[in-house]
């Protein structure tokens, strides 16, 4: 295991995969210039919580795991350096600009508020306070992610990424698919088929069906940054996106794990194992 203020990596104890993970939104170790008016606790409300842990079993396959340890409120991994939200600044943007269209929910690469609306900040934030997440927190995670796709596709030939997260039961206010709408169990991303090859989702798909698990595809999530930026499925290079359910794993309304928690980790071990013995094959 690598591990620094930024990202861990937890490297494969057998012979390696063709698989890599990463978690982006599961970090909790908040910078001291974050300067948010929010609890910690109101804050942690953005978190894929335990979703690391989640997939713990991924070095027993092979795979390596990247997991962030920043919270994603202070700076998303899962998003371009240019997805500004022009609205959090004090002066004009001097750099790149790419928006996505989550600035809408508040939610581009610095979050303005959480899923119900509430503000994160009393005040509008410099073009130096955002620069500064971008280069020692946004672009060390991504290149990090970048240099392990790279490798194992190197050894490979081919390399298969899954972008590991969680989403709340229902939508929310200023979250995707509608406020009050019920989530299935999983939602696979795979940007309408762009970012990897129709069998390999499908078969991930069939895999969480066959265990009982609702399963939808690109409805209410399609990939966002990490899945795009990096899938090249005619080179051998895919990426999906898997969401998992909240109320599969957690206490209603908390961040403790629930007893589902153990079922929902070895599905996801055996999963992980499936996904192995495929990308090997191709």
């Amino acid at each position: 295991m690598t591990s620094d203020t930024v990202f861990t990596i937890h490297r494969p104890s057998s012979s390696a995969s063709p698989l890599v993970l990463d978690s982006p939104h599961s970090g909790h170790q908040f910078p001291a210039d974050f300067g948010s008016v929010l609890s910690v606790a109101r804050l942690r409300s953005a978190e894929d919580v335990l979703v690391d842990q989640l997939y713990a079993s991924a070095g027993r396959h092979g795979a390596p795991l990247l997991a962030a340890n920043f919270p994603r409120s202070y700076i998303d991994p899962n998003r371009a350096a240019g997805d500004i939200d022009l609205d959090l600044l004090d002066a004009p943007w001097p750099h790149h600009f790419e928006p996505s269209g989550k600035a809408r929910l508040g939610k581009a690469l610095i979050w303005r508020t959480l899923d119900d609306g509430t503000p994160i900040y009393d005040a509008r934030l410099s073009v130096a306070t955002v620069q500064h997440r971008i280069t020692h927190y946004l672009q060390p995670y991504q290149a990090a992610l970048k240099t392990l796709l790279d490798a194992a596709h190197a050894e490979h030939g081919v390399v298969y990424h899954i972008n590991c997260h969680s989403m709340d039961p229902v939508g929310s206010a200023m979250g995707e698919g509608g406020q009050g709408v019920a989530r299935a169990d999983v939602v696979l991303g795979d940007r309408d088929g762009s970012t990897c090859e129709a069998g390999f989702t499908q078969g991930v798909a069939a895999f969480f069906e066959a265990r009982g698990y609702s399963v939808a595809i690109n409805k209410p999530y399609k990939g966002v940054e990490l899945v795009r930026m990096y899938a090249a499925p005619q080179q051998g290079r895919h990426s999906l996106q898997i969401e998992l359910n909240k109320r599969l794993y957690l206490q209603d309304g908390s961040i403790e794990a629930s007893a589902g928690f153990a079922r929902l980790q070895s599905d996801l071990d055996a999963l992980l194992g499936e996904l192995v013995r495929y990308a090997r094959t191709r």
